[in-house]
């Protein structure tokens, strides 16, 4: 049965049109999944069902007595409020009644002999039986449970970010409701939380609307896909592999250019049926890789859509850890941990909030010490670090200048050369918004374009703290595919299970009582083995970690044995030229700094040659980067050459 209907809406925000004329009927047993690029007006889209925002054009049809409940990204509360009053907020009928009864509690607590408050209470007893209140308290506070809050009467500003959102996502579940609309339901939930929100969604009666860039979530719950691109809407009916395959045959009927895409969209759904005999669960999820591509709006041309990575070289010694030891009073967090990084190590650390996940972080990268233990590093770590807050941006400067002033250009592994303006739109910044300034940029937008700042700076270890948390799938699957090629090592902290899945070779789990499990694998290889040995959770960690270390060695010798290392024809050309461009860099210096020292009044003059130092001294690092790669990599070759 239709239950809401859009006719024509249509949404602009000064000349960006964002929603135009678009047509949507939802029915009671609808689950849709909303998708598109960060940026195009998917929750504005969502907040005008919701009626917290009004359309420019065309209008919205549903019953007087329907109810809709909504969940924003960033909901508002009352800091004084205690957990109960939060949940209970709504201006439904069962949750004033239910409010009501809870002052009554209150008053007979504090009087228990007042006749009027005895009356008072008989007669809300009554209308908690009448409107079902006695359920909606109780589940209330399951579910509060189940999301990890114990304390009803806490104040809700003294909980963390992750706590409150947790109360907002109880507070929408508990509502009684015809539409739940939820607006990135999982972020900052860990994968416990959200494996038991599947559960509750897909047994949940009534019709749910959400955006989510959580591509196994996506999957697993709904039955309808509606995609916002440039304006329109497009709707499929099924679940997220099905919307795969039928944008498969919508592009199909495209031009040439699109193709190239296509043939992509087959590549990866091929890729994805290939898990036929793993988990079920598993091989839905790897749809979400495919669905990047199908977001991608990003213009083909004729160059190869291959995002080639780009990383300062690696020596021999990355990272060496030994027995570190870290606790905050009396909490501890980690204990005897130790670890050897090897180049393109690709490590993924999950567990639930709270556990010290992003301070095993912030101690790899030197930002924290550990209270006891050694970490040495290489002399060669250049670390690149994508926090969960962006970093210092100056809004005032455009996209562009922004990522210039991280670096005009990087040079991938094999020599090209890619400039900011190229970085830019293969990280989706098309020719008008990488010219916009950075005041004007959606928060998705300010994000991906922090990250690329970052990338742009060519770290050869990369720190990645949730970086799923406000990117939409297509950011996430250009992210995927440049750490695909990284010649360095990615550590990430994610609740992301297909991003895990994805990007990650080993698995730092956090179980509880400062133990952390290493395991060699990815996200589903992990879980899968941890079910079928669920003793090896309260045994001791290096039983799992011997278990894979057959696995792990033999890996290593197929790679050897497989690869045999070369120089490319670029490669043997830039190795013998490389010292010639180093000694005419240092003429070149030699001549500016001569020209600085001479002392001249032109000030302008000064400023130019002061930039040209700066930017002679960046292209001697380069070289002399390159030059250390290059000779380690002869040497390998020769090494290899004489075993």
């Amino acid at each position: 049965m239709n239950i809401l209907t859009i006719e024509e809406m249509s949404k602009s925000y000064s000349e960006r049109v964002l929603i135009n004329k678009v047509s949507l009927g939802i029915s009671d047993g609808d689950k849709i999944g909303l998708i598109g690029v960060n940026g195009t007006g998917k929750s504005t889209f969502l907040k005008i069902i919701a009626g917290f925002e009004v359309p420019d054009a065309g209008r919205i049809l549903k019953g007087n007595k329907m109810n809709i409940e909504y969940l924003p990204q960033n909901p508002e509360f009352d800091p004084e409020a205690t957990v109960l009053e939060q949940i209970f907020k709504s201006e439904t009928d069962v949750m004033k009644v239910i409010r009501e009864y809870e002052v009554v509690i209150e008053k007979m607590e504090e009087n228990p002999e007042d006749e009027s408050v005895q009356n008072a209470l008989m007669n809300l007893n009554t209308k908690m039986d009448a409107c079902n209140g006695w359920e909606v308290q109780n589940d209330a506070k399951i579910i509060l449970t189940k999301l990890g809050i114990t304390d009803f009467k806490q104040h809700i500003g003294e909980l963390s970010g992750g706590q409150r959102k947790r109360v907002a996502l109880c507070s929408a579940l508990i509502t009684p409701s015809d539409l739940l609309i939820l607006d990135e339901p999982t972020n900052h939930m860990d994968n416990e939380i959200i494996d038991w929100l599947e559960k509750f969604l897909n047994s949940r009666k009534g019709a749910l609307l959400m955006i989510t860039h959580d591509r196994y979530f996506l999957d697993r719950i709904t039955n309808k896909i509606i995609e916002l691109d440039k304006g329109n809407l497009y709707s499929y009916q099924g679940n997220y592999s099905v919307f795969l395959e039928k944008k498969v045959e919508r592009m199909a009927l495209m031009d040439s250019v699109e193709r190239k895409r296509e043939s992509l969209f087959k590549k990866e759904l091929a890729w994805i049926r290939r898990g036929a005999k793993a988990r079920t669960t598993k091989q839905k999820a790897r749809i979400d890789r495919f669905d990047e591509l199908r977001d991608g709006k990003v213009e083909v041309t004729n160059e190869k859509l291959e995002l080639s990575s780009a990383s300062t070289r690696l020596g021999k010694k990355i990272m060496n850890v030994e027995h570190i030891y870290k606790a905050f009073g009396e909490k501890k967090l980690i204990s005897d941990f130790s670890h050897i990084f090897t180049r393109r190590d690709k490590v993924g650390i999950i567990g639930p909030n709270g556990m010290g996940k992003s301070t095993l972080m912030n101690i790899l990268s030197g930002i924290l010490s550990p209270d006891s233990g050694v970490v040495e590093w290489g002399e060669t770590l250049k670390i690149g670090f994508f926090h969960q807050e962006n970093g210092e941006m100056n809004e005032k400067l455009r996209a562009i200048e922004y990522i210039r002033e991280g670096a005009e250009y990087i040079t991938t592994g094999d020599g090209e050369q890619i400039t900011a303006s190229q970085m830019l739109e293969r990280f989706l910044f098309d020719g008008t918004t990488k010219h916009s300034f950075i005041s004007s940029l959606s928060g998705g937008e300010k994000r991906r374009l922090y990250l690329l700042r970052i990338l742009m700076e060519a770290p050869n270890v990369l720190f990645l703290d949730e970086p799923t948390n406000d990117f939409d799938i297509q950011t996430l699957a250009v992210l995927e595919d440049y750490l695909d090629g990284f010649n360095g090592v990615v550590i990430t902290v994610s609740h992301d299970r297909y991003f895990l899945d994805r990007v990650s070779d080993k698995i730092f789990s956090f179980e509880g009582n400062e133990k952390i499990i290493q395991f060699v694998g990815n996200y589903s290889e992990y879980k899968e083995y941890i079910e079928k040995n669920p003793n090896l959770i309260d045994g001791d960690k290096e039983e799992l970690k011997s278990v894979n270390a057959e696995d792990e060695s033999s890996k290593a010798e197929e790679i050897k044995e497989n690869k045999l290392l070369k120089f490319t024809f670029k490669q043997q050309k830039e190795f013998d030229e490389i010292d010639g461009r180093i000694e005419e860099k240092e003429k070149q210096l030699e001549e500016v700094n001569k020209k600085i020292n001479a002392g001249s009044s032109d000030f302008e003059f000064l400023q130019k040659l002061v930039e040209q130092q700066k930017n002679i001294e960046a292209e001697i690092e380069h070289y002399i980067t390159r030059w250390t790669y290059l000779n380690e990599l002869d040497e390998e070759i020769e090494a290899q050459k004489n075993n």
